[in-house]
């Protein structure tokens, strides 16, 4: 890591990115922390033009500064959707300044907006890891999960009202049964008393016909009287 004079309100440590730049002392809103420097590169210069790195830092349309060299500290300030700082561009001058726009307190990662074309050019093809956009990301995933979750509850929750409702169908058809065969049962037992009633008259009635009948007496005719 670079060497920085103790009386500098920053050192260079690591976080969630790789390297980044961090407060050691309070800084005050407004106030400035550190400039962005590196060699000038001339656009109109097709040496210049040819060069390609993630430390350029274009001042207009014609100057860039290139940040790779590593005496610029501020190349380790990382990029945030939502920063503590920003850069002051002052293009006739070719210079930049890093500058707190929010109190920033010793410990916290200094950091600033990189600019739409950095962000679609390097940070969004690979998802971008500052704090907000984490944020965002692990509120999004808790969604999920919580989503997830209830539409498991909801299909647990459906399936125990259709088990339910099946073992109803199951308990009624069962009920149904066990009273068609009480049914069944006393059908059979009334058709056993009937038929045994029958069989009992057709005895008496057959008992009674074989015996003898009492024999009747049928009177003499009188004697014709004579003259």
């Amino acid at each position: 890591m670079p060497a920085i004079p103790q009386n500098k309100p920053y050192r260079v440590g690591r976080s969630s990115t790789g390297l980044g730049l961090f407060a050691t002392k309070p800084i005050k809103k407004g106030s400035k922390i550190i400039r962005y420097f590196g060699p000038l590169l001339d656009s109109k210069k097709k040496k210049d033009d040819a060069i390609e790195n993630k430390y350029l830092f274009e001042l207009n349309n014609r100057w860039t500064i290139d940040g790779s060299v590593r005496k610029n500290i501020a190349r380790y300030i990382n990029h945030a959707c939502k920063p503590n700082a920003e850069s002051d561009v002052k293009p006739r001058k070719r210079k930049v300044i890093i500058r707190a726009i929010k109190d920033i307190e010793p410990g916290e990662e200094i950091n600033y907006d990189y600019g739409t074309d950095y962000f679609k050019a390097y940070l969004k093809p690979i998802g971008c890891k500052c704090e907000s956009c984490e944020k965002k990301r692990k509120k999004k995933r808790a969604e999920a999960r919580a989503e997830k979750l209830r539409l498991k509850a909801k299909a647990e929750r459906k399936a125990l009202k259709e088990a339910e409702k099946q073992a109803a169908k199951v308990k009624k058809a069962r009920e149904n049964l066990k009273q068609k065969l009480k049914r069944k049962r006393e059908l059979n037992g009334h058709s056993k008393v009937a038929k045994a009633n029958g069989n009992s008259r057709v005895r008496v009635a057959s008992k009674r016909s074989s015996a003898p009948k009492p024999q009747v007496a049928v009177a003499s005719p009188a004697p014709a009287l004579q003259a």
